[in-house]
């Protein structure tokens, strides 16, 4: 069975940091490009970041430089480090297998004093 498992979310205040984790299960990881999108109530649902095979990388404009995407196939494993966190990031985050059509449940991330 093909799954995704999120975690890693909470309240951090503007200005913090938080890290977000999806494990893999039922495919050969190491041979999928995976991603991360998040969705805010009332709003179009996000791609926030994407990681290919080879480790190439891109990125939602209204996170370059803040957030960073990494695996470890080793561990099946997709990471989304988030730096300098803002209100606007306040979302529930999913990661997703685009060729396969996977998500996860979504882990909620919320950005607030």
């Amino acid at each position: 069975q093909v799954q995704l498992v999120e975690s890693g979310g909470g309240l951090v205040q503007p200005g913090g940091s938080l890290r977000l984790s999806c494990t893999a299960s039922g495919f050969n990881f190491l041979n999928f490009a995976m991603r991360w999108y998040r969705r805010v109530p009332g709003k179009e649902r996000e791609l926030v970041a994407h990681i290919a095979t080879s480790h190439t990388t891109n990125y939602a404009d209204s996170v370059k430089g803040r957030f960073t995407i990494s695996r470890d196939n080793a561990k099946k494993t997709v990471y989304l480090q988030m730096d300098h966190l803002n209100a606007d990031d306040t979302a529930v985050y999913y990661c997703n297998t685009p060729s396969l059509g996977t998500w996860g449940q979504g882990t909620q991330v919320t950005v607030s004093s």
